[in-house]
């Protein structure tokens, strides 16, 4: 099988992770029990996703001058991810400070920094953005941006993959050229003001949309009639930091390579239920084997 190639457009930030038993309530202070700093952001997490899911993978996005920078280019590459075009400006990397509690749950303070500059597209990127099977993208990096793209990719045959994180309203122009729309609950109320009760109404923006339900799993519809759930892989939580990202990226590698979409989210699904297995964003990301293992076919 050829590996598809997917480029991700998006974030790159240090993550640093603390784990703790109870989350602080405002105010409050507790005491951790073990902290790591990882490689994160949602751009270079799918990235992440997708290479070790078995895509010939790329990065397009923003780091710092400062030394987190040249830490989060190298981990990345050393993922498996192509980070040629990913810039460097000068100033402060993305840093996201997570702080994850015995359950798994998590909270996320994320500053942008770099990612903000992460504006007008070079022809080197563009050429990168029409060359690929899929492009991946998310709303941690500045709209316009991710807009600039997706007219791109649209205008050459690329599939667009949009996931509308963190939640926000999309703009009409950015949805005229999303192919696959991938949201959880707040997401798609963000942008229909409809959650669970109704996802269908995301079809009335795109043509095709996955709702992530956590443990619930996930719904997909269509707007060639088809409207399924698919039931959650059953694992040990440990920390679901990252899972939405490894399901964004193993969905994305799924798609590239032919599947049919339902049973791309399945596979995908496995994907996120193996990375919650483990501590960490990037570092918890799954191999395809480990996907393959909890993968469960329809029927």
């Amino acid at each position: 099988m050829n590996r598809p190639r997917v480029v991700v457009m998006g974030s790159a930030n240090m993550d640093l992770v603390v784990t703790t038993d109870v989350l602080p309530k405002p105010g409050e202070t507790v005491f951790g029990t073990d902290f790591v700093m990882v490689a994160g952001g949602k751009g270079a997490n799918q990235a992440i996703a997708a290479a070790r899911a078995g895509a010939d993978g790329a990065l397009l996005g923003a780091i710092g001058s400062d030394s987190f920078g040249v830490t989060l280019r190298a981990r990345i590459a050393a993922a498996g991810v192509d980070t040629e075009r990913v810039r460097m400006v000068y100033g402060a990397s993305g840093v996201a400070v997570v702080t994850v509690d015995a359950e798994g749950e998590n909270t996320i303070v994320v500053t942008p920094a770099a990612n903000s500059a992460f504006t007008g597209l070079t022809e080197s990127e563009l050429t990168a953005v029409r060359d690929a099977d899929v492009l991946v993208a998310q709303l941690e990096i500045p709209v316009v941006t991710v807009t600039e793209a997706a007219r791109a990719a649209r205008a050459a045959g690329t599939r667009v993959l949009l996931n509308a994180a963190p939640a926000q309203p999309v703009p009409v122009e950015l949805l005229d050229s999303v192919d696959l729309l991938v949201v959880n609950e707040t997401e798609a109320r963000a942008i229909t003001g409809r959650g669970r009760e109704d996802p269908g109404a995301l079809l009335g923006v795109v043509p095709r949309a996955v709702m992530t339900l956590g443990r619930h799993g996930a719904w997909y519809g269509d707007r060639d009639g088809t409207a399924t759930h698919v039931p959650p892989v059953k694992v040990d939580l440990v920390d679901s930091t990252a899972a939405g990202d490894a399901f964004t990226g193993a969905l994305a590698v799924a798609w590239g390579e032919g599947r049919e979409l339902v049973d791309a989210v399945r596979w995908a699904s496995a994907a996120g239920a193996a990375c919650a297995r483990r501590l960490g964003a990037s570092v918890a990301l799954p191999l395809r084997a480990e996907i393959d293992a909890l993968y469960v076919p329809a029927g």
